[in-house]
């Protein structure tokens, strides 16, 4: 009777044992999976390179972090050069996509405006850019900018449109403006500049931060779904 009930006994132990460390196997697995990173390339210029700021208060950081804080598991990684144009964006796509790089942001096109490029061209470039990422089964986030007039109405009206167009043709979400934040906050084009530097051209710290408020949303959701 004791030898039967000791058995009984060794067996409920064991048996209690194999399945609180199968539980336990299962919770790691679940957690491993939850927590695995959502790998996305910012492909820019010198908007997410961080030009002209520490390395922690540029774009990428400060995005990454945003997401992070919104309780995603991402590895938001630096393609930006500063003064690269859409053709530079063409040259280093291919590389940039490694295998691991799961999605990708492409916010290109200031410089191709800055040099008054034909919007055809850039256009065409961009065009490129995405036709390597849908070969390569990666998603894309495209990010438009908005122009002056200064080229003339039809270059403006080309230059911006491209974006769109580009969006609607490979089926990939757009966030309208980069810059959109911030003339938001701004509530008018004069008020921009306390958040620029000296230049006029790229966002200070703070800049970047009010972008990556407005972006963020957007930018969650399109990284949530590469992560689906």
């Amino acid at each position: 009777m004791t030898l039967a009930f000791n058995n009984m006994r060794s067996f409920g132990y064991g048996a209690g044992r194999w399945f609180r460390n199968l539980c336990i196997a299962v919770v790691l697995t679940t957690g491993n999976a939850a927590a695995q990173e959502v790998v996305i390339a910012a492909l820019g210029d010198s908007l997410t390179a961080g030009y002209g700021l520490l390395q922690s208060d540029g774009f990428v950081p400060q995005m990454d972090a945003w997401l992070e804080g919104q309780g995603l598991a991402v590895d938001l990684r630096n393609a930006g050069v500063s003064g690269d144009t859409t053709a530079g964006g063409v040259s280093r796509v291919d590389w940039t996509l490694t295998p691991d790089v799961d999605g990708m942001i492409v916010a290109l096109g200031g410089n191709d405006y800055l040099r008054g490029l034909d919007p055809s061209v850039s256009r065409e470039n961009l065009r490129k850019i995405l036709q390597v990422a849908q070969d390569k089964e990666v998603d894309v986030m495209l990010v438009g900018l908005r122009v002056g007039s200064n080229y003339g109405l039809a270059y403006k009206t080309a230059f911006e449109g491209m974006y769109s167009d580009l969006a609607v043709e490979f089926d990939v979400p757009l966030f309208p403006a980069f810059f959109q934040g911030l003339q938001a906050a701004a509530g008018m084009q004069d008020g921009v500049t306390q958040f620029m530097q000296r230049d006029g051209i790229h966002p200070n710290a703070e800049g970047v931060k009010v972008i990556v408020a407005a972006m963020g949303p957007a930018m969650l959701a399109f990284a949530s779904k590469v992560n689906e």
